[in-house]
Order: structure tokens, then sequence, then C-alpha cells
């Protein structure tokens, strides 16, 4: 239950789907949520596992990822805030296990949701449907997206795509090989032949843990 009213209007300025819904909805919001801070590196949902809450991010980061029997990772999509995991909303509506892996990349506060509200919800509060359709939408997008470069391009076009889209953070990224490799689904040993490619190229200059975009119009050139 959250009683606070600064605390409220803090999640109905993060979340749209209690502004836009009705006093009512968001009474009922407030007292079956529950705010909950998660540490850095704690693994959130395992595969297999029975869905039954649902989380909305208030901040942080959240990884969603696929872990191979060879034990190798890919990234599916990331949760930031005012966002929830598809997945877990659509083990809750199929009553289905999590089929994936979730874990906090930073220390992470989170709404949680019990199974029984987000069923209900669905049928009562038009802004919750929406929100949860959106939801889906959304990641369906992303998980498509991921399959396609998965199957469509070269390993050194999706790490030039990878490393463009990075670019925004700063000139230098702090970054290790490993992290990348766990992000595309690939080996530390592939990522590190093709970023020494491309620093022969000009297009990267490495360094211990730190990665710089040299020429990201040559990137883009690269990764058509």
């Amino acid at each position: 239950m959250i009683e606070n009213p600064e605390q409220q209007q803090r999640l109905i300025q993060n979340f749209p789907l209690l502004a836009d819904s009705s006093p009512d909805f968001r009474n009922d919001f407030f007292r079956n949520a529950t705010l909950m801070q998660i540490p850095a590196g704690h693994t959130v949902a395992s595969d297999g596992n029975e869905c039954r809450r649902l989380a909305l991010v208030v901040s942080g980061m959240v990884r969603v990822y696929k872990l191979a029997d060879s034990g190798r990772e890919i990234t599916l999509y990331r949760i930031s805030c005012g966002d929830s995991c598809v997945l877990t909303a659509s083990c809750i509506m199929s009553d289905t296990p999590f089929p994936a892996i979730a874990v906090t990349e930073s220390d992470v506060e989170a709404l949680l949701i019990p199974s029984k509200q987000v069923h209900e919800w669905m049928s009562e509060s038009k802004p919750w449907g929406a929100f949860i359709f959106s939801l889906i939408s959304k990641r369906l997008a992303d998980v498509i997206a991921v399959l396609e470069d998965v199957a469509f391009h070269r390993m050194d076009e999706r790490i030039a795509a990878y490393l463009i889209a990075i670019a925004p953070r700063g000139p230098t990224v702090n970054i290790t090989h490993h992290e990348i490799a766990s992000d595309l689904g690939t080996t530390r040993e592939v990522v590190s032949r093709i970023l020494k490619e491309f620093e022969g190229k000009g297009l990267v200059k490495g360094a211990r843990g730190k990665l710089t975009v040299a020429d990201l119009p040559g990137l883009q050139v690269y990764r058509r």
C-alpha cells in the first residue's frame, strides 16, 4: 500500500496511465501496489519462475536476457523508468512460467502489482489495458528486431550498429568486450577480433574497459 501523498504524486508523474485514470482506479492502484528497492546485480526473475507480480520500474535499469546451455547470453530488451516487463505481463495473462532471466543493472525502485490485480484491471480500466497493450507492441517490436539482427546480419554489422547505438552516451563509453558479447549473443573472443579490425580501420579506439567511437560516419557506412 502506498499512502504517502508525495510518493503518489511522484508515481503519477512517472506513469501517465495513472494521470489518465479515474480517482477510484488510482486509489485501488495505490492500495494494492508495493514499492520495493532492489540492489544492482540482483536476479529478479529466472527462467521457469512463476510470475506472481508485475514490476513497474520507477527508477534504474533491468536487463532481460536469454541464457543458452553453452553459457552464451543475448539481451532481449531493457526496462527503465515508466516501463514494465512484457514477458512478465504475458506470463501472468497466460499463466505460464517466465521464459528468460531478468537482472538489475543498477539500483532499482519498482512498483509491484499482484497478478490478481493485473488480470482484474484489464477489464476494469481502459488506461491500464492501453498500458499493457502498448507494452506488448513495443517490446514485440524490440524482440523481432533482435531476431532480425541475429538472422540477417553479420556479427561485424551488428557490432557496428551496437556502437552507433551507444555513441550518444559520450565520446568514450565504459564498456567491456564481455558486456558487448553478452548483449549480442556471441563470445568475447569474436567481439575482440572484430573491434581490433575496427580499430585498424580507425573506426574505434580501445582501452581497458573503455571504448571510443572515433569515426561514427564510418561505422554508419559499415552498418549499411
